[in-house]
């Protein structure tokens, strides 16, 4: 997930860059979003824990 935020956050400055500013803004609120996503479910598995299987 972090990973795919990374890549629209670089979208998001290049396209900046350029002029792009529909697209740089679209990318910033998609990458926003998949950061959030990432940093829920990180906490959640730090919480509850992966178990080995039986």
């Amino acid at each position: 997930m972090f990973g795919w935020a990374v890549t629209f956050l670089i979208i998001a400055i290049i396209a900046g860059i350029f002029g792009f500013s529909g697209i740089a803004g679209t990318a910033v609120n998609i990458a926003w979003i998949l950061f959030v996503v990432g940093l829920i479910l990180a906490v959640l598995f730090f919480v509850i824990g992966r178990r080995p299987p039986r």
